[in-house]
């Protein structure tokens, strides 16, 4: 196996996620809400389905009601699978 297909197999996109900030009581934690629409695949009506993620936040910057962009990451504790990555719009 050469160098270029080892370093192509091994590239792994991580996800990126919008959402919002739903609690932010625990330290360097945050829960996000994510919502996805999908279409039902019988009755082709679009249905909301939601998501919380659990986002490691080292600056404790994040409030309740901000929109935020996360990525997966490694896992950080049992439920921390995300971080921030940026944060869209801060809450009214």
């Amino acid at each position: 196996m050469a160098e270029n297909e080892t370093t192509e197999a091994r590239f792994n996109a991580r996800k990126i996620r919008e959402g919002v900030v739903v609690s932010d009581g625990s330290d360097k934690t945050a829960v996000v809400k994510i919502t996805d629409r999908v279409r039902h695949r019988r009755y082709s009506k679009t249905v909301q389905r939601s998501k919380k993620l659990h986002v490691h936040d080292e600056a404790n910057e994040l409030k309740t009601g901000d929109r935020v962009r996360v990525q997966e990451t490694r896992p950080l504790s049992k439920l921390k699978r995300w971080r921030l990555l940026e944060i869209l719009e801060r809450a009214k």
